[in-house]
């Protein structure tokens, strides 16, 4: 079920979505922050995150470029419905038209509000740098054995990716993600994996150094279950805009060697505990790590802060990861 959303909420949803209609993507992911903040002045926006190099379907172009369609997958189902679900008819029919299937290419932007001193106590604004492009023709060389492959571009030809039109914002998405992890929860009785990774965070160093959104977005994720019912879920990201942290350690290093190791990493990440956050996520240190610190507490090694420790514990007991 869809949450009932506050008028605070679909005010600042609509003048966020016009706000993208009428900005050029010129002004950048830190403009678009700019924006953001000044139609909600309680707010302060931040852009943390780009992530690019995907496409989604587009619509549908004839051989002057002239649309025909927005969107493709209902426009394949309409004519295929009009042809009583016959490839054969459809493609006989549109064979030599010239028209033509496009596909957006696009970048996301994350940009963050905090809006208390929890982790999970932030705004996180996803908007969408997009651009339609001419994917591959259709109806050429052969009948296709579904829609999917009607609307899948040939390997051998691929995308010719001509400009359709000129790159544009579009906003995806707004989540107040302490409210979206209640909402999590309601739906199982159990804690999920990304509240005890909030947990993690707000227990440890990291909690009481730096805010989560600075260093971390979330992708969500709605899809309905058996029962068609709404199911959300969230996935730490890491909000990298440049190289990732290395860890540099050799496999089985202990003591000292390998406190300077974890205290490499933390400083690259820019935060305590980088190390344990992305051994969760981005599986850029291996989980034989956080065994391996263990055994050194145990053998009088105190190179980590006891409430550091105390996650690590809780973390060993029962395992969790993405």
């Amino acid at each position: 079920m869809t949450p009932i959303m506050s008028k605070q909420t679909l005010d600042f949803d609509a003048a966020a979505r016009s706000l993208c209609v009428g900005l050029p993507v010129s002004i950048g992911a830190s403009g678009l922050a700019r924006e953001l903040s000044a139609i909600a002045p309680d707010r302060a926006f931040r852009d943390v995150l780009t992530r690019g190099g995907w496409f989604r379907l587009g619509g549908v172009i004839d051989a002057t470029g002239r649309h025909i369609a927005d969107d493709l997958t209902r426009w394949g189902e309409s004519e295929l419905a009009k042809h009583e679900d016959d490839l054969r008819a459809l493609y006989d029919a549109c064979a030599g038209s010239g028209l033509r299937a496009t596909r957006l290419l696009g970048r996301t932007h994350y940009l963050v509000a905090v809006t208390g001193t929890q982790a999970a106590d932030f705004v996180q604004v996803e908007i969408e740098e997009l651009q339609e492009t001419v994917s591959h023709v259709l109806f050429e060389g052969h009948v296709p054995g579904s829609l999917e492959e009607l609307f899948e571009a040939p390997e051998a030809g691929a995308a010719t990716n001509e400009p359709v039109s000129v790159p544009f914002y579009a906003l995806r998405r707004i989540t107040n993600v302490s409210e979206l992890l209640k909402r999590i929860a309601a739906e199982k009785p159990e804690p999920q994996t990304v509240h005890r990774f909030f947990d993690a965070w707000q227990a440890s160093s990291a909690g009481q150094t730096t805010h989560f959104s600075n260093h971390w977005v979330l992708a969500v994720r709605e899809y309905l279950d058996r029962y068609r019912q709404s199911i959300q879920q969230a996935t730490p990201v890491a909000a990298l805009n440049g190289p990732s942290p290395k860890f540099l350690s050799a496999y089985g290093a202990k003591g000292l060697a390998l406190a300077e190791a974890l205290q490499q990493f933390d400083r690259q990440a820019g935060y305590p505990m980088a190390w344990f956050f992305h051994m969760l996520t981005t599986k850029s240190v291996p989980q034989a790590v956080a065994y391996a610190v263990i055994d050194d507490v145990q053998d009088g090694f105190a190179y980590l802060p006891e409430r550091d420790v105390k996650v690590l514990r809780n973390w060993l007991h029962r395992p969790f990861g993405f």
